[in-house]
């Protein structure tokens, strides 16, 4: 009988601890940590439009949120880090620095838009390279084994997304730091190798010789 009483009492005493847990919101675990390096991971590149005020050494962002910001790119000019020029209207990437408000590298995302091609390394009689297309498309130039599908940003480097042909069609991701970008210019750099690129140009055919101009004499027997 004693039993009995004593488990009860604990099944009441349980009962009233469920029912005066009812109706309470449940507090949320304290974080791990996880997240925190999931922020860390986070790609911090702005981008959006250069605006009217932008300077030698101010920048102002139109952001793709409509908000404006801007940006102190004096040290990215000193080290050479304002790639492709700015001008008001024209789309911009811009890596925030370690200080709030300053720009470690600014990139003209327009100005990468283009053929480009560099002398191919095994003959050098031939151009090979690549072409940058709106909406994060690329194409190969006169690559036989390379297929070029996708380009994008990622924390100031251009990162291309490749199909290796031929023995199982291997994906690549491509990883190069832009070390310069002018109008007719572009280099960049891996882990292993500089490479120097310009703009495909049209090749017209050039002739020294002149034609002289069609006269009746030409039709005399």
């Amino acid at each position: 009988m004693k039993k009995l009483t004593i488990l009860a009492t604990a099944l009441f005493a349980i009962m009233m601890t469920l029912n005066g847990c009812m109706g309470k919101t449940q507090p949320v675990p304290f974080d791990n940590g996880d997240s925190l390096d999931a922020e860390a991971l986070k790609d911090p590149t702005v981008y959006g439009i250069c605006g009217q005020e932008t300077a030698m050494n101010t920048l102002q962002l139109i952001n793709d949120l409509g908000d404006t910001i801007v940006f102190d790119i004096s040290e990215a000019n000193e080290t050479g880090k304002v790639l492709g020029g700015l001008q008001a209207g024209e789309r911009l990437v811009v890596v925030p620095g370690s200080q709030e408000g300053v720009a470690a590298m600014v990139i003209n995302q327009g100005a990468l838009l283009g053929d480009w091609v560099m002398p191919n390394p095994l003959d050098g009689s031939s151009e090979m390279g690549f072409s940058i297309k709106e909406g994060g498309i690329a194409e190969g130039i006169e690559q036989s084994s390379l297929s070029y599908k996708t380009w994008k940003l990622v924390k100031g480097q251009l990162e291309f997304y490749c199909i290796r042909e031929g023995g199982g069609d291997q994906e690549e991701y491509n990883m190069y730091d832009i070390i310069s970008l002018g109008p007719d210019s572009l280099v960049l750099k891996d882990a292993d190798d500089t490479y120097r690129y310009g703009r495909l140009q049209e090749h017209k055919l050039d002739s020294d010789i002149k034609l002289e101009d069609v006269s009746e004499d030409d039709y005399r027997i």
